[in-house]
């Protein structure tokens, strides 16, 4: 059950609605993301992580969960948050470090301008998401290792994981996502995604019922007709046709079958071979089987 004394709950959590709605979420949200943890294996006890903070409603519910499952004792590790400042013009510098010092969660500011290179190598008209991505994604590693972590834990949810599953599927040629674990490619760090099992639409209501200050991403969001908005879209007319859609297609990437699909890398297609043996035996018995007139 939750805790009602305000008293005791992080700061993160002061203000928050006592209505049994928001109770049920916060619930939900604490719930879900252990269930991942669990399922994954992602707590080494006495590990140090550095969670990214975008200023995303995400990543401010994932910054709020790891603390609520702190404080109840069931995340025996060390949090530092993270803000990487990529350079963007009009980027509200001072919100993030005037929150955090206020909530009392330690962190680090990291002021990296990829936004000017990103804006010099990217052709006009052509997205920024995968070379912005990658500097994002090397400046944190870079951190990490300075500041001792052993994990870098990001705000993707659900609905993030099965978006880019079908931009893989539409666009990349191949079965693939955003995997809750996974291990760089120097092999020094973990890349965890606790909100694997969290629906956006929970961030969002948790976010907004907290009253988060929330940073839109004015680099990659203000982009039109980018794919993930187009596979979003598509998701969402699914969703709305038949509720629960999401949740079933996010149960298969859970449920695959190696021996149903078609990569001889993956399943030995080459060795199946029948049992020629019980199918010669089968036919000598079929005479003994009595038929029926």
């Amino acid at each position: 059950m939750l805790d009602d004394a305000s008293d005791d709950i992080h700061p993160l959590f002061h203000g928050a609605p006592s209505t049994t709605e928001f109770k049920k979420l916060r619930k939900r949200l604490v719930r879900e993301v252990r269930e991942a943890m669990d399922a994954y294996g992602m707590i080494e006890r006495g590990a140090r992580w550095l969670v990214c903070l975008s200023g995303g409603k995400d990543s401010y519910t994932l910054l709020a969960v790891l603390h609520e499952l702190q404080w109840r004792g069931l995340l025996p590790v060390d949090i530092l948050a993270c803000n990487l400042d990529q350079g963007q013009p009009g980027f509200p510098a001072t919100v993030l470090p005037e929150f955090l010092n206020k909530m009392g969660v330690p962190h680090r500011i990291e002021y990296a301008d990829t936004y000017s290179i990103v804006m010099d190598k990217v052709p006009a008209g052509r997205t920024m998401c995968a070379l912005c991505s990658r500097l994002r994604r090397g400046n944190l590693y870079r951190i990490a290792r300075e500041e001792g972590c052993s994990a870098v834990v990001l705000g993707h949810h659900r609905d993030d994981i099965l978006e880019t599953f079908f931009m893989n599927l539409f666009h990349g040629g191949r079965l693939a996502t955003m995997p809750p674990k996974l291990v760089n490619e120097d092999g020094d760090l973990m890349v965890l995604r606790p909100l694997a099992f969290v629906a956006e639409a929970d961030c969002e209501a948790f976010a907004r019922a907290m009253n988060y200050p929330i940073i839109p991403c004015d680099l990659c969001g203000s982009q039109d007709g980018l794919q993930r908005q187009q596979v979003k879209q598509l998701l969402d007319g699914w969703e709305q046709r038949t509720p629960g859609r999401r949740q079933v297609m996010f149960r298969a990437l859970m449920n695959a079958r190696p021996s149903h699909l078609l990569d001889p890398n993956l399943f030995d297609f080459a060795g199946l071979t029948a049992n020629l043996m019980s199918m010669e035996q089968n036919k000598n018995n079929s005479s003994e089987i009595p038929r029926l007139d």
